[in-house]
């Protein structure tokens, strides 16, 4: 017979409410709530000895990473993003570059 280990303590975090909510989704279509899929985290942490994945910065080609970096200048507004108004106007404006 299998033991059922006690929960005697608790564990609170704080997050976005939105990322809540998406993980609820996430986790209650894999028929589980949020608090089982964090247990079934860190037990899955403590049969690894950590992380149970790689933890690391990503690596983009240096074209991928000047798009980032241009987005994120256009998002913080150090950039204006031209604006088209109509899909012919925004080709016409590729045919010419």
């Amino acid at each position: 017979m299998a033991s059922t280990a006690v929960k005697d303590t608790n564990f609170n975090m704080r997050m976005n409410k939105q990322k809540k909510i998406s993980l609820e989704d996430l986790y209650g279509s894999l028929g589980m709530t949020l608090a089982e899929a964090v247990n079934i985290f860190f037990e899955k942490s403590l049969m690894e000895g950590g992380i149970p994945f790689d933890v690391r910065m990503p690596r983009y080609n240096k074209e991928t990473e000047e798009a980032i970096s241009e987005a994120r200048d256009i998002m913080s507004g150090k950039v204006k993003a031209k604006a088209y108004s109509s899909a012919e106007e925004l080709f016409a404006d590729l045919d010419n570059e």
